[in-house]
């Protein structure tokens, strides 16, 4: 079972030009969240509709699984949350997104929304529950925010992660957590593009400019990742 992953692609075209043109060689391409970007002078909507066409060719492909970021919310909750409404219209075979749970051959994937508030917060943390109850040779979570105080979080001068991830993973113990959300995480001596939180391992691709996303390639038979960028590369033995 090989995975691709990235981060953070915030509607750089060409990135996503780049991973359909890949994505036949994965069994599967995750996709860390901010597909979108809210700095744009495109507007959102419009946004929407070209990213959902690259998600219907990516799942030509491939098995497609996309969780939502910051910079994807379309619409509020009761609670006045913002949320990908626009991510869960999208879901079709071969494409899961946002509190979809996906057995890939024995390795349990959940697919954790952006949580912007208690209500959302509370949302995800049931999902996770419901997810420590399924069976499983291993478990990996898809969730934009890197845990807090850990080297995925670093940007260049604090820790900036998710606190309550930290909790999570300490009280569910995932084997693997795919994240994004810190761009240069992974480019700072004292950042990483991967880490540990008790028994779980962390990444974060890192974000790059240019036509190829920096990128995480995982061979789940082999429990080997390789991070490659634009600046470096690095390999990691995951099992143990």
């Amino acid at each position: 079972m090989r995975i691709l992953f990235v981060a953070d692609l915030h509607y750089a075209l060409r990135q996503f030009d780049w991973l359909v043109a890949r994505a036949g060689e994965f069994d599967a391409v995750a996709i860390g969240g901010d597909l979108l970007d809210l700095g744009s002078a495109l507007e959102i909507d419009v946004q929407i509709v070209v990213v959902e066409k690259y998600l219907a060719r990516l799942r030509e492909r491939t098995r497609v699984l996309v969780c939502s970021g910051n910079h994807d919310g379309d619409a509020r909750n009761p609670a006045g949350e913002s949320i990908a409404t626009w991510l869960q219209t999208t879901r079709a075979e071969r494409l899961h997104v946002d509190f979809d749970h996906v057995d890939l051959d024995g390795t349990l994937v959940t697919v954790c929304p952006w949580w912007d508030g208690p209500a959302s917060r509370a949302e995800l943390e049931a999902l996770l529950a419901a997810g420590a109850a399924r069976p499983r040779a291993r478990w990996v979570w898809l969730h934009h925010a890197p845990p807090d105080q850990a080297r995925v979080s670093w940007t260049g001068r604090k820790f900036a992660g998710d606190s309550f991830l930290v909790e999570w993973i300490q009280r569910f113990e995932p084997d693997l957590v795919l994240s994004g959300h810190i761009h240069n995480a992974p480019f700072y001596a004292e950042g990483s593009w991967i880490d540990r939180v008790g028994r779980a391992w962390v990444v974060n691709p890192g974000r790059q400019i240019g036509p190829v996303p920096a990128f995480i390639a995982f061979d789940l038979e082999t429990m080997q990742a390789s991070w490659v960028s634009a600046q470096e590369q690095g390999t990691q033995a995951l099992a143990g």
